[in-house]
């Protein structure tokens, strides 16, 4: 018995080494960043920056937080995710609490066609052929609504919802209430932990989309801070991607700059995640199973 005891504390023992060697494997590019951004000029120059700073300084991570169109970008990306994140919870849950309804005649065919689009689209090129002739162009509009609704999100919530007791709703049916009335009073108070998970994945996909961006916006002042962050790391001339912001960049390396705009475009998205993380996972598991 206590042969058996010491083996299984091994084996989880040797597992748990395992999972924190795979973190901490993870965690090397993300350490090389951050010190990057706050090491001195010449140590970033002569590359002896590794997962540890040397010396220390935040200048670089002041000019970045301080550049106008860093503030610009972020204010457009926080408008983008908070609409965003809302209005696709609104949207997914109004349409998966129907599809959780298997007794409506046709439901079976409504929900293959979701599934179809799920895995078959028109293409990039109708994408922003569709989008050109709604006029969303150079518009913030055209990051948002296109997006709001993930398929697989709404199977999600929509099998959260099958898996509540339906004598929740047939007693306030009994008292008169209509649908919607069950719906935002009985029914979305009690799926807090899938909709909280649901919308942690919207505003992830809303914070960290760039390809969009990169195809329908044109204006400067329209960026979100990912597309802003893209021309930060490919672009060489700092300055120009800064928009011509040079005032104190000659004690700032331009690689710096990169690791300091990587570092604070993902401060305000960990900074939510805490927050939300004991729905994750309950969230998934509850909505994934039926019963």
């Amino acid at each position: 018995m206590r042969g058996k005891k010491f083996g299984d504390l091994a084996l989880d023992g040797g597992i748990y080494l395992i999972l924190i060697a795979l973190g901490l494997i993870t965690l090397l590019p993300f350490a090389n960043v951050l010190s990057k951004s706050v090491s001195v000029e010449w140590a970033i120059v002569s590359g002896k920056v590794g997962i540890f700073p040397v010396g220390f300084q935040l200048d670089t991570m002041q000019f970045v937080i301080t550049s106008e169109q860093f503030l610009r970008s972020l204010f457009n990306s926080v408008l983008i995710v908070v609409i965003g994140t809302v209005a696709s919870l609104l949207i997914t849950a109004l349409t998966a609490y129907p599809l959780s309804k298997r007794e409506l005649p046709g439901m079976g065919i409504v929900i293959v066609l979701f599934i179809f689009t799920m895995m078959f689209n028109g293409g990039i090129v109708p994408n922003y052929l569709l989008i050109r002739q709604l006029g969303l162009i150079d518009d913030l509009g055209a990051l948002i609504w296109p997006a709001l609704i993930s398929v697989f999100n709404l199977l999600i919530i929509k099998s959260y919802f099958e898996s509540l007791p339906p004598s929740l709703e047939e007693s306030a049916k009994i008292e008169g209430a209509r649908n919607y009335t069950i719906l935002f009073r009985i029914i979305l108070p009690l799926s807090g932990p899938v909709l909280a998970t649901i919308g942690l994945f919207y505003a992830v996909y809303y914070w960290n989309d760039y390809f969009n961006p990169m195809l329908y916006i044109n204006s400067m002042s329209l960026k979100p801070l990912q597309l802003y962050l893209q021309d930060i790391v490919i672009n060489a001339d700092t300055s120009s991607a800064l928009n011509g912001s040079t005032d104190n960049l000659m004690n700032v390396p331009p690689e710096g700059v990169r690791s300091a705009t990587v570092i604070a475009s993902t401060i305000p998205i960990v900074l939510v995640y805490p927050f939300l993380q004991k729905y994750f996972n309950k969230g998934v598991l509850i909505g994934s199973v039926k019963g």
